[in-house]
Parts: structure tokens; sequence; C-alpha cells
């Protein structure tokens, strides 16, 4: 869409010729041009692959062009710093829909580094732009992501022999191990229930804003003391704190919201009675 940053349309249009990539490799089709991809980005996509030598040779000028044959496994190095997970997953998925291995080695390197090595290059970023993608940068999660399990993060100041074992037997497991499409329900469902639980808690947030909202009012309409009010005003948001933790931390949160928020209802009224009747 125009309306996203550019940098967002060159990744999403990168993401579209790879996937026209793939198609064609595991169908045996001709490549063809992504409806939605721009005409430069394609014909450079194509030109790299020339250069890798991973289409085959065209017969006629201007003809469709196809994957070379390959003797062993191909491997398709995206080299980039996807510093956020979503960025990653978005690979994975095509992993997923086409079946295909996926792994990811992260080079963990301190910031300091980055910048010594940043000011080496013969057209050095700005510092503050390196600091930013240090703050922003998403390490790969393998205890709270399945789908980042095949990962390696290596620290990237030192670049000893045993990382390259690592790496390939990295490659290997990974090669062993494509990307099953059944396991998109598990991870669906989980993305699903995350979503769910989001949506529940902001709901029962909305909720719990506007007991207190009326509860403020019904106090200061008492004639609550203005020192008094910002303690009140303290104490019951801590106890909303409270409550969406609690709900946060709930298996059913369907059938817990309501009760939650009716719970809460009768706790800020206690409070709220408490400066009210000292």
């Amino acid at each position: 869409p125009p309306q996203l940053p550019r940098w967002k349309r060159s990744r999403r249009e990168l993401l579209q010729c790879l996937e026209r990539f793939l198609q064609a490799l595991v169908t045996g089709e001709p490549l063809s041009v992504p409806p939605a991809a721009g005409q430069p980005g394609w014909e450079r996509f194509l030109a790299c692959c020339r250069g890798q030598g991973l289409l085959a040779p065209q017969e006629r000028h201007g003809g469709p062009e196809t994957p070379a044959a390959t003797a062993g496994p191909l491997y398709l190095i995206l080299d980039d710093n996807f510093y956020y997970q979503s960025m990653r997953y978005e690979v994975y998925q095509l992993a997923r829909k086409y079946s295909l291995s996926f792994c990811q080695l992260f080079l963990d390197c301190p910031l300091e580094c980055c910048l010594q090595r940043n000011r080496l290059r013969s057209h050095p970023l700005p510092d503050q732009t390196i600091c930013l993608m240090a703050r922003k940068i998403e390490m790969p999660d393998l205890k709270k992501n399945a789908w980042e399990q095949n990962s390696l993060i290596l620290k990237s100041s030192d670049c000893p022999l045993e990382d390259e074992y690592q790496i390939i037997s990295l490659l290997a497991t990974a090669l062993e191990n494509p990307v099953k499409q059944n396991e998109e329900n598990l991870e669906q469902k989980e993305a699903d229930r995350a979503i769910c639980a989001a949506s529940t808690v902001h709901q029962a947030d909305q909720v719990c804003r506007r007991i207190i909202s009326q509860a403020m009012k019904d106090a200061k309409d008492k004639n609550i003391l203005p020192s008094e009010m910002k303690s009140l005003a303290e104490e019951l948001n801590k106890l909303k704190a409270e409550f969406l933790e609690d709900l946060r931390q709930g298996n059913n949160l369907k059938s817990q919201t309501c009760s939650v928020t009716s719970s809460f209802q009768h706790e800020a009224t206690n409070v709220v009675n408490k400066y009210i009747f000292k």
C-alpha cells in the first residue's frame, strides 16, 4: 500500500519476489512477476538470482525463466538485521507454506563493537542509527517461540573455529526437519489465544477505567479533600492493575471477564466508602 514507509514496501516486495521463486522451485513452473511488485525490483531480484546461478539459461531472449537444477541442497541466505521477530516470522511462514527448512543465525555483537565496525565502513551510518537498532533488535526467543527453535546465537566479536561446526550442524538439522504444514494449527491456536487474551484484558481495562472514573466523581461529590483524592486515585489504580494481572494469568478468560469486572466494581466501592465514611 502507498501509505506504508518506503522501506516496508521494499521489504514486502522482496518477500513477494522470494515467494515467486519458491513457487517455481517447488512446482517446476516458470517464474512470474508478483502483481504488487515493481518492475525495477523484480529485475534486480532476477539479476541477483542469475548472478548466483539460480536460474536456468534462457532458450530464447525474453522467454520465461525457471530455477536451475542443483545437485545438492539449495540454501537461500537472507542476510539482514530482521530486528523484529515479526520480520523473521514472515520468512518462516514462507518455509511452512512450501514445506521447506528454516533456521536462524543470530550474531550477538556488543554495541561498542558495532559502533567501531560501523566507523570503519566506507559509508558509515550515524551512531544514533546503530544505537537505535541495538535498542530495537529482538533476539530469538527459543523458550517462547516454537518456530524459533532452529536458531543459533553466536558472539559476533569472536570467530572461533567451533562456530563453523555449529553453523554446519544447524544447517544439517534444518535440512533434516523441514517445517510441516500441520504445525500451523498449533501455532495459529497459540496466536489466536494471545489475541483473545489481549482483547479480553483490553475490554476489562476499559470497564475498570470507567468504574474508577465514576468512583472518583462520587468521591468528589462527597467533598473528599484533594490530598485524599490523590491517595484514592492511587489505590484504585493499584487495585485495577492487580485485577488485570489476575485476568491475564487466568485460564478461562471469557468466563472470568464479567466476574472480574463485577468484583472490581465491588472492591472499588469499598475503597471509596473507606474514604467517605472516615
